[in-house]
């Protein structure tokens, strides 16, 4: 089979295209013919040797991952083959809070991720894709999708009717999370430093849009558009540049979220500000298998469908990640894997 591989240094010219012995299901296993692969910033840091600079090489890189089963091994119940699945992002989260555990059994690094033409996973690693779903589009459910669903309704205070979220730029767990918004019946409020992005925001149902280069106290703008209370949830996957700004913006007693380092991770922020707020804040480790499920359950539904900004040719999975890199994407990337 071919594989993509981070080989023996990190960086974007180190992954390459290789030649891999086609693997066989053991005992609870499945084999998947991978037919697609959503990018996420984690493979990108990963990619690069920011996210974990000690990780072993050479890694098969991305997280997310949809395709067919083509074969079970013995004991096999959940599966059979031509059942349409993706890959849970930790193998070993099943259900109820993260663990140690959870964080050691991640595809696309410390385990070989997706990007690969067939892959061997644990029966207990995988979910059915809804049926609506193509495979591209169901490749963006395991991080992304469930990041944002868990963000939304995994913690004390899920989101309901009437609520209001602040989600910052347009990436895939923003979009997804402007989605769920709409699906739940609550208004978003989206901030980005591109007109056209924000206007398409719009028109997938965002209620108010903040250019935050034009108006960069866009957290006094968030305050002014809820009427001095601040919204209900924040989504914060800006990280060290937005973090301060997002705290100001969650009215009292509200959640935030944190997912992201898109700005840095090391910040300054006075603790009073969570404090005098009584502010939940959560970190979003994606999620388990049991929430991916629960999530799967309202996409099918409501008949959902993630947002994808393009769709690469598997030979091309390089320049995926530098459309990353460079920013440009509104939504997903995904690679078509396929054989």
């Amino acid at each position: 089979m071919r594989a993509f591989e981070i080989q023996s240094q990190f960086g974007l010219d180190n992954l390459r295209l290789a030649e891999r012995p086609d693997p066989s299901p053991g005992p609870g296993e499945v084999l998947v013919g991978v037919r697609a692969c959503s990018l996420n910033y984690r493979d990108l840091m990963t990619l690069l040797g920011t996210y974990n600079p000690k990780q072993k090489l050479p890694l098969v890189p991305c997280s997310d991952g949809a395709g067919e089963v083509l074969a079970v091994g013995p004991g096999v119940r959940r599966f059979k083959p031509g059942d349409r699945v993706a890959g849970i992002f930790s193998q070993t989260w099943l259900a109820g809070p993260p663990s140690g555990a959870a964080r050691k059994g991640t595809l696309g690094g410390p385990l070989d991720g997706m990007l690969r033409e067939l892959a061997v996973l644990s029966e207990e690693g995988l979910v059915p894709l809804p049926a609506h779903l193509s495979f591209e589009e169901g490749a963006c459910l395991p991080c992304a999708g469930l990041t944002a669903w868990n963000a939304l309704f995994g913690g004390e205070s899920p989101l309901k009717p009437g609520d209001t979220v602040l989600l910052e730029g347009t990436g895939g767990v923003s979009i997804f999370a402007l989605q769920f918004t709409q699906m739940a019946g609550a208004r978003a409020i989206v901030i980005s430093s591109s007109d056209e992005k924000l206007q398409r925001a719009k028109e997938l149902g965002a209620w108010a849009t903040i250019h935050y280069v034009r108006e960069p106290e866009w957290d006094r703008g968030v305050l002014d558009l809820t009427g001095g209370e601040g919204v209900d949830h924040v989504v914060e996957v800006g990280g060290a540049g937005t973090f301060e700004k997002a705290l100001k913006a969650v009215r009292i007693g509200g959640s935030l979220s944190v997912i992201g380092v898109l700005s840095g991770a090391k910040t300054e922020v006075a603790l009073t500000w969570i404090l005098m707020k009584s502010v939940h804040l959560r970190g979003i480790f994606v999620g388990s298998r049991a929430l991916f499920e629960e999530m799967s359950r309202a996409v099918g539904e409501h008949q959902l469908r993630p947002v994808v900004d393009k769709v690469f040719p598997f030979e091309q999975a390089p320049d995926a990640f530098r459309l990353m890199q460079r920013g440009g994407h509104f939504g997903k990337i995904v690679v078509a894997v396929g054989r």
